[in-house]
C-alpha cells in the first residue's frame, strides 16, 4: 500500500478509537437543564397507595403503573423538574436494558438515557427487586391466607426458611438492573460521577403492635407473622440490597424502619398512618374496567400512603443533598423522618 494511502488508514483507525474510547462529556457538554431528579423501580417508589394517579397508568388499556403525583420523587426538592418512570408491579428485569418492560413501556434505564439526553439528570432514585424473588405481595397474600385459614401454617414458618434463598437470588438482578443504569447513562454522556445514584431499600408496612381488632380495621394477619415481618423479613431484604449497593459503588438508604410506628392498623386513625392497610379502589373498575377484576381492585393496599410519601421524599431529599455514602431513614425528635447513620447490624426493636 503507497505511503499516503496507509498514512490516511491509520487517520481513520485513530478516529474510530477516540470515538469509541472518548470519556464521557464534560458538565459543560451536559444538557443544560433543567436539573431532573429521576424514580425507576416499583410500586414502592412510583406512588401506589398515594392516589392521584397520572392519567395513562390509572388501568386504561392494561396500563396499572400507577405512577402517583403525591409520589415522593416529587417531594424531594433537590432539582427543578422530577421524572417518574417507575411502574408498580416492576422486578429488576423491567429496569435493565432490554425487552418490553412492565406494561409494554419499555426499559426503564433505556428510558431514562434518551431523557438524559434531554435533561440535566442530577440524580436517580431506584427502589426495585421486591417483585423479584422476594415476592413481596405473593408473601403478603401467604399471611393473609394463614390467618384465614387456620390449617395452614403462619408465612414466617412456610417462607421464612426460603428467605435468605430469595434474597441471595434477588441480588444479582437488582446489580444488572444498576449496572444498565450506569451504562444507559454512560451512553448519554454522563460520568459515574455526574450525577447521584442512590439504591433503596423497603419500608415495612406491617408491625406487630397493632391496635384494636387488626383483622375487623383491614389487617388480616396475625401478629407472630406481621412481627417476623418487620422484624426479620424487612430488616434482611434491606441488608441485601445494602450489599448490592456496596459492590456496585452507589449510595444506599435504609427504608425498612422508616414507617416505624405508622405502620398500617398501628393508628386508632387510618389517616394518622403512613402505609395504607387493606385498601379496596373503586376507580380502578372507572379506568380499568372488567381488568380491575382481581388483584388490581385492592393494588393500594400495603403501600405507603400520600402522607407516607411526603415524609419518605422528606428523608429522601436531605438525604441526596449530603454526602453520606449509606443512611436509614428514621423518626426524629420531631416526628418527622430524616437520614440518620446505620449500620448493617442494627435490628428493630421486637415488641415489648
Amino acid at each position: 500500500m503507497p505511503l499516503p494511502r496507509r498514512l490516511a488508514a491509520v487517520c481513520v483507525l485513530a478516529a474510530t478509537a477516540l470515538t469509541l474510547f472518548a470519556a464521557p462529556a464534560t458538565a459543560a457538554q451536559l444538557p443544560a437543564g433543567p436539573t431532573t431528579v429521576v424514580a425507576l423501580g416499583d410500586s414502592a417508589v412510583s406512588g401506589e397507595g398515594a392516589g392521584d394517579y397520572e392519567p395513562g397508568t390509572r388501568g386504561e388499556g392494561g396500563n396499572w403503573c400507577h405512577r402517583s403525583a403525591h409520589a415522593y420523587v416529587h417531594r424531594l426538592g433537590v432539582a427543578q423538574r422530577s421524572v417518574n418512570l417507575a411502574c408498580s408491579g416492576s422486578r429488576a428485569a423491567d429496569v435493565a436494558a432490554g425487552g418490553d418492560g412492565r406494561y409494554g413501556e419499555g426499559s426503564q434505564a433505556q428510558r431514562l438515557g434518551a431523557l438524559a439526553r434531554e435533561a440535566r439528570v442530577t440524580a436517580v432514585v431506584l427502589q426495585v427487586g421486591g417483585n423479584d424473588d422476594p415476592a413481596l405481595v405473593p408473601t403478603g397474600v401467604a399471611c393473609i391466607r394463614a390467618f384465614l385459614d387456620p390449617a395452614v401454617p403462619g408465612c414466617r414458618e412456610t417462607v421464612g426458611p426460603q428467605w435468605p434463598g430469595r434474597l441471595a437470588a434477588m441480588a444479582p438482578k437488582v446489580s444488572a438492573a444498576i449496572a444498565d443504569v450506569r451504562a444507559a447513562m454512560r451512553r448519554a454522556g454522563y460520568a459515574d460521577t455526574g450525577y447521584t445514584l442512590v439504591l433503596a431499600s423497603y419500608a415495612s408496612p406491617f408491625t406487630e403492635r397493632m391496635i384494636g381488632v387488626p383483622a375487623a380495621q383491614g389487617c388480616p394477619y396475625s401478629r407472630a407473622d406481621a412481627g417476623w415481618a418487620r422484624t426479620v423479613a424487612f430488616p434482611q431484604l434491606s441488608a441485601a440490597l445494602r450489599e448490592v449497593a456496596q459492590e456496585s459503588g452507589v449510595r444506599f438508604l435504609d427504608l425498612s424502619r422508616a414507617t416505624e410506628g405508622r405502620e398500617s392498623c398501628s393508628q386508632v386513625l387510618a389517616g394518622d398512618e403512613w402505609q395504607r392497610r387493606l385498601t379496596v379502589d373503586p376507580n380502578a373498575l372507572v379506568y380499568g374496567g372488567l381488568d380491575a377484576i382481581g388483584a388490581h381492585l385492592a393494588q393500594e393496599s400495603f403501600h405507603p400512603s400520600a402522607a407516607g410519601h411526603a415524609e419518605l421524599g422528606r428523608c429522601i431529599g436531605e438525604f441526596l443533598r449530603g454526602d453520606a455514602v449509606q443512611a436509614a431513614c428514621r423518626v426524629g425528635a420531631d416526628g418527622q423522618l430524616h437520614p440518620t447513620a446505620s449500620t448493617p447490624s442494627e435490628p428493630p426493636a421486637a415488641a415489648a
